[in-house]
């Protein structure tokens, strides 16, 4: 009788236990929006959770990083769109210089304004963004280049450094997003002599023939001109392909991160609806329990004896 009256109760305390876990896991689900906060909620689920978070933060920081990247492109974009149009304003002087009637007066006043169209130039290839100079390469802590005119280039190259810096895209491909000073504005051939397309040079060649009324060498330095100015044309086209796929590879980021974080939820968030509607039955349970467990009879055998 006794074992009768201890299994009873350890089967009350059991089922009670069961009902009390109930009521706390759907308050615990009401409370953090989580259907899955801790391994034993679902333990076939953990590892595809994981994952998935794991994805959706490596996503976020390759967008953060694509997103860091995009004003060093677009500055460079600008400032190789300045450049096409500096090389255009020369070859309007150059063709002005040209004319059988130009003076040697005014040949040098336009030698003036070259010259400041050199040195702008100049001021291109040391563009910065957040302290970096952008077209120095994997040196970027200092300008690759300084005007010195008494060189055939008008300038001073004082770094070559490589540009080996790439970013990452949502499929894992790297890809390059800057070039050197070197290789846009100073243009060389491969036993490092200018370039025909050499843009420093063309722009310093009009300069001198220009200063030493050298009709012939205006001439010549037109033709460089034209050169110089199509290869910066396909210098800005590297940038605005750049932009291209930055723009597409954020877009496809966020497509897939959104998928992920749909799954995620699918997977981990609460139904609050159930998860109240559970709580309000669990605490109906554990009252009704609670209330018969307090109406069975208090008296056993020993009370009727004696």
């Amino acid at each position: 009788m006794i074992r009768s009256i201890q299994a009873s109760s350890e089967r009350f305390l059991a089922n009670l236990a069961r009902i009390q876990a109930r009521s706390q896991k759907a308050e615990r689900q009401i409370t953090s929006g989580l259907r899955v906060s801790q391994p034993s909620d679902a333990p076939d689920q953990i590892g595809s959770i994981l994952q998935l978070r794991a994805d959706i933060q490596r996503n976020e920081q390759i967008r953060t990083d694509l997103t860091r990247v995009v004003s060093e492109v677009n500055t460079a974009e600008k400032s190789l769109q300045t450049a096409v149009t500096l090389v255009e304003r020369a070859v309007v002087l150059a063709s002005k210089g040209a004319g059988t009637l130009e003076t040697a007066a005014t040949r040098a006043t336009l030698a003036t304004e070259v010259r400041g169209l050199h040195e702008h130039m100049v001021g291109l290839s040391r563009t910065q963004v957040e302290g970096r100079f952008i077209f120095s390469g994997d040196q970027d802590q200092q300008p690759a280049y300084s005007l010195n005119l008494t060189n055939p280039n008008g300038v001073q190259r004082l770094i070559t450094a490589a540009a080996t810096r790439q970013i990452q895209d949502s499929t894992a491909v790297t890809f390059p997003v800057t070039r050197r000073a070197q290789d846009i504005f100073d243009h060389r051939n491969p036993d490092d002599s200018l370039a025909t397309d050499n843009v420093f040079a063309a722009l310093n060649g009009l300069r001198i023939a220009l200063e030493a009324n050298d009709q012939p060498g205006i001439d010549a330095s037109l033709a460089t001109l034209r050169q110089a100015g199509q290869y910066l044309n396909s210098q800005l086209s590297f940038y605005g392909a750049t932009q291209s796929r930055i723009d597409q590879a954020v877009d496809r980021l966020e497509k897939i991160t959104n998928q992920f974080k749909e799954e995620l939820s699918a997977r981990e968030d609460a139904d609050i609806v159930a998860a109240s509607l559970d709580m309000n039955q669990a605490e109906t349970h554990l009252n009704a329990a609670m209330s018969a467990r307090a109406r069975l009879p208090r008296t056993s055998l020993f009370d009727y004896l004696g």
